[in-house]
């Protein structure tokens, strides 16, 4: 059984479309994905067919129509009646409602959050036409996944559907500890993942400023990447905030098994980051490396749970929630880690996402 899989990225670092991707095609499905070159086109191989839609324009809301033209237009080729087709988030889904339609066949909705509520679109004119589009077509889906428990509860109460099954988007279970306690001077703080805004990131620059024996270390890239570089310099922290820029998965899971504390503190400025499970916070605890991150729902259950860090309920604790981490150091969360990565990895989604699959191919082939 073909699945045609569609994502507005350039799929190079998008490691939930790349997880689906590679369990959907070890248990036999034939995987067609496509991407876009927004943010370029990085050489990058996968074990199944590929290829990524060329947009001409360079803004993003122009890019957004470019490409929900051209991947009908690619659905209408490579569609036919054996097929199933996968949308990731919103800006793939119409297109793909309208093959499913033409063509008579299944479509599955990967919501991996809640677009219409990310901060990037807080009132402006544009949230009005998505959140159209939203609720048009999520009533009529037959099979939705999303990633994250209060992201499920959030689709079905608003839109009054049968609960979204969840998959989340953990990462695949990490063997061979042995170098992760080593001790580091300065202290490594670490955030991992795309600069935008909302992050916390302007908070935790200034905070550095009163975090002695301790580096921050960017990792990601992202629209707010020189703001906060020009931050750092009015603040003269130059020496204590490293931008690494945007790294290879392989080459990211090196760095984070080095630092000492890993953050995941984004700003309540809409419901789609209030009620994230963000990947970073599940790889953090994979590679054994215990938290500080925002008092979220799906976040403080982590913390609650497991006890793999420290939660905040104001940036204002930052500086104070960190060195409480630090002074205890990684050794001491070392058996919680251990308990939330054998939990909070792919291997237990994985079966979810399988099971799924064998529904919409039971139910209609």
């Amino acid at each position: 059984m073909k699945v045609i899989v569609s994502v507005f990225n350039n799929l190079y670092t998008d490691q939930r479309v790349e997880k689906v991707c590679e369990s959907l095609s070890t248990a036999g499905y034939e995987i067609d994905l496509i991407g876009n070159s927004w943010g370029g086109l990085p050489q990058m191989e996968r074990p199944y067919p590929f290829s990524r839609i060329i947009l001409k324009t360079k803004i993003l809301r122009y890019a957004y129509v470019e490409f929900q033209w051209k991947l009908y237009q690619q659905l209408l080729k490579k569609a036919d009646k054996n097929c199933i087709l996968l949308a990731n988030d919103l800006d793939t889904i119409l297109p793909n409602y309208l093959i499913s339609k033409k063509f008579g066949i299944p479509l599955v909705f990967d919501s991996h959050e809640i677009f219409t509520e990310m901060p990037a679109l807080q009132r402006r004119f544009t949230q009005k036409i998505w959140r159209s589009l939203q609720r048009w077509l999520i009533p009529k889906l037959t099979y939705m996944m999303t990633a994250s428990e209060s992201y499920a509860d959030w689709f079905a109460k608003t839109y009054e559907i049968e609960r979204p099954i969840t998959v989340q988007n953990f990462p695949v279970k990490i063997a061979n500890l042995q170098d992760y306690f080593k001790i580091n001077s300065p202290k490594i703080i670490l955030y991992q993942g795309v600069i935008n805004p909302s992050r916390g990131l302007d908070q935790i620059i200034s905070a550095m400023k009163s975090l002695e024996n301790a580096e921050l270390w960017i990792a990601g890239d992202g629209p707010k990447k020189e703001e906060l570089e020009s931050l750092t310099k009015t603040l003269d922290l130059e020496s204590k905030v490293k931008f690494l820029g945007k790294l290879l998965p392989k080459d990211l899971r090196e760095i984070t098994k080095n630092a000492d504390v890993g953050l995941s503190i984004e700003e309540n400025n809409g419901l789609s980051y209030y009620y994230s499970m963000p990947n970073k916070v599940s790889d953090y605890i994979q590679a054994r490396i215990p938290v500080v991150v925002s008092d979220f729902p799906e976040m403080r259950k982590v913390i609650d749970r497991f006890a793999t860090g420290e939660k905040i309920s104001d940036h204002s604790q930052l500086a104070e929630k960190i060195e409480i981490v630090l002074r205890n150091g990684k050794l001491f969360y070392k058996v919680a880690l251990d308990k939330a990565a054998a939990e909070l990895c792919w291997e237990k989604e994985e079966p979810k996402l399988l099971r799924l699959f064998k529904k919409v191919t039971d139910e209609n082939f």
